[in-house]
């Protein structure tokens, strides 16, 4: 049968952008669909304008910290609107190269939603399209706990890079990377933060001393967080949103007032209107691949997929947070490259979600390998892993006078000596732990890290002496 494609992609984010190009690369006739701008959750509404916000929320600290070396720093404010439009700008930017990119590679871009209708077609504006092989890659999107007033006055994640006003006051439910990014970020812009918890930790699944690190953190630098509460609304009034809680072993409910409240609790498959059932893909419930419940809410259907992201439906392939494995940018494209690869490059592979290193973009920053601490003693046993920590106060902070604390540590399995995970809580965590990634990736074992000779005075030199 002659089809009108050899391959047509549903969603222009990180995994639909690598596979398509990738599919083009080697002859294949491709056609991708986004309805939004090009890029997806990461360009548009995610990692990238979230770290330019990053970048400008630590210039509070920086001429803080300035007078203990010396320098005398004036009068200071932030122009939110100038901000805002020139992280708007660079997205933008960004949305247009990567159009330019999917021209030079040969692929045809619809700017509008497309969905199944059957295993071998997709409609788009009315019009319908055959195509022999067909990718999902749409991504997911910001959930919403069902209470009163949340889906009329709250904002999520992909509102916040559009206020047209600095809120004074900013209440942050949830306890994710993303909510605590939000709540460190809007505190270094000069707004009062109280960040809201189903639990008494932040950050469930990552290592016990990077939650406690930053919690501590943010906590000491300002931030107010509110522990063991259960939301119950969100109300407006003449005076801004009245924000209604109760916390564990109280019976009355708390109100606090805030000009705007940030609903991050996690994110789900954008499944949609996709038009899945038409084409007899199977979905499953998130926690059956590998995702928990996000921050106590339930995780909506993902699409189910095997290790070569193949669906249910033989023809019919899906990557990136849809399938709600790993959720991060560089797994998307990872995983539509060695689609692309198996399916039109005669080069079977599969991605592997092992050893994936990730970052928060706290303040400070957090950077994590391989498993924590206890996952490896869930593994192999309290007495099967030996651990190697260290805090301190880095050197840059010994003239500024403030109370930071690094952290960096080790996992490692006792029998063979291999390092298992590497953690990391401070400035650069990010920088630093990419690179021994690469290590742990390769099965380095501790006795590797020891005859590494480190970079002095630096923070990364104490993962290499660790005793």
């Amino acid at each position: 049968m002659t089809y009108d494609y050899d391959l047509f992609v549903i969603g222009a984010g990180s995994g639909g952008l690598a596979s398509s190009k990738r599919a083009a690369s080697y002859g294949a006739k491709v056609a991708i669909a986004e309805n939004d701008l090009v890029g997806g959750t990461c360009v548009i509404r995610g990692c990238v304008p979230k770290k330019l916000m990053v970048y400008a929320s630590k210039f509070s600290h920086l001429f803080e910290d300035a007078a203990g070396y010396g320098w005398s720093v004036g009068e200071r404010s932030l122009d939110w609107e100038k901000m805002i439009t020139s992280v708007d700008k660079e997205v933008r930017r960004l949305s247009e190269m990567h159009i330019g990119f999917l021209e030079k590679a040969g692929v045809e871009l619809f700017r509008s939603r497309a969905s199944l209708v059957d295993a071998h077609t997709v409609e788009v504006d009315g019009r319908k399209y055959t195509a022999d092989k067909i990718l999902i890659a749409v991504g997911g999107e910001a959930a919403r706990p069902d209470l009163p007033g949340v889906k009329e006055h709250c904002i999520t994640s992909r509102e916040i890079f559009l206020l047209k006003e600095q809120p004074k006051q900013i209440v942050i439910f949830g306890a994710g990377y993303i909510a605590v990014e939000f709540a460190c970020i809007m505190h270094g812009l000069g707004s009062e933060v109280t960040l809201v918890l189903r639990g008494d930790r932040i950050l469930k699944g990552f290592d016990d001393d990077i939650r406690v690190g930053i919690q501590d953190a943010m906590a000491q630098h300002g931030i107010k967080i509110i522990t063991n509460c259960t939301g119950k609304g969100v109300e407006k009034t003449p005076e801004g949103l009245n924000v209604k809680f109760v916390e564990k072993g109280k019976d009355a409910e708390t109100t606090l007032r805030a000009d705007q409240v940030l609903v991050a609790v996690g994110r789900v498959p954008k499944l949609g209107g996709l038009g899945l059932e038409n084409a007899g893909v199977e979905v499953v419930k998130g926690e059956n691949q590998g995702s928990p419940a996000i921050d106590g809410y339930s995780v909506e259907s993902a699409i189910k997929v095997d290790e070569y992201s193949r669906t249910s439906v033989p023809n019919i392939f899906a990557v990136g947070d849809c399938t709600n494995r790993i959720n991060l940018t560089p797994v998307a494209i990872g995983e539509g490259r060695c689609f692309a690869d198996t399916e039109f490059g005669n080069n079977r592979r599969v991605f592997s979600h092992e050893n994936v290193a990730s970052a928060v973009f706290t303040q400070p920053e957090a950077g994590t390998v391989g498993l924590s601490e206890a996952q490896a003693k869930e593994q192999l046993g309290d007495d099967g892993v030996q651990i190697y920590r260290a805090r301190f106060r880095p050197m840059f902070h010994s003239l500024t006078g403030a109370e930071e604390k690094v952290m960096v540590k080790l996992v490692v399995d006792k029998k063979t000596d291999r390092v298992l995970g590497a953690h990391m809580v401070g400035e650069n965590a990010g920088e630093i732990i990419q690179g021994i990634a690469i290590a742990v990736k390769m099965g380095a074992t501790k006795k590797d890290f020891d005859a590494t000779v480190g970079i002095h005075p630096s923070t990364a030199e104490e993962f290499v002496t660790l005793r």
